[in-house]
């Protein structure tokens, strides 16, 4: 009987094999090398810090305050330099520069009123900032 399988190839040499791996090793070195840039985004622009000032609106009847217009500004300015709403939980955050300052916070209630049609009130809230800090506050309204 005779095989009809083919003939078995030689096995490869042993110089053929070293050209195989070091061809082989430079892919993978040019693969780390372009695949790892130098510094990546965050080393090259590093995040500024900042202070962070939080706060909750609290309604007449000491609940959160949702939808409330929040501004703040600086103590030695006129206007508002931020303006923003406080959530479903009544709260509101703004990130303001990491150094030393006053800030004034206050609500903005144009057109808010009780259910009884009272207009609504409320007060400036100070707030003094040193460095990168969180300050927490409340800013209550009243009838």
């Amino acid at each position: 009987m005779t095989c009809n399988r083919p003939p078995r190839n030689p096995p490869p040499s042993s110089s053929l094999l070293l050209r195989l791996r070091s061809f082989l090793f430079a892919l993978f070195e040019i693969y780390l090398v372009v695949a790892s840039p130098g510094q990546s985004s965050a080393q090259k622009n590093p995040p500024k810090p900042y202070a962070l000032i939080f706060g909750t609106v609290w309604g007449p009847d000491d609940r959160p305050a949702y939808g409330v217009k929040v501004k703040i500004r600086r103590s030695d300015q006129k206007h508002a330099k931020w303006e923003l709403y406080s959530d479903h939980h009544g709260e509101f955050a703004q990130r303001v520069p990491a150094e030393k300052a006053d800030y004034l916070v206050w609500a903005d209630l144009k057109g808010f009123k009780t259910f009884a049609g009272k207009q609504l009130r409320g007060d400036e809230v100070p707030v003094h900032i040193e460095r990168d800090e969180r300050v927490d506050i409340g800013v209550h309204l009243r009838q």
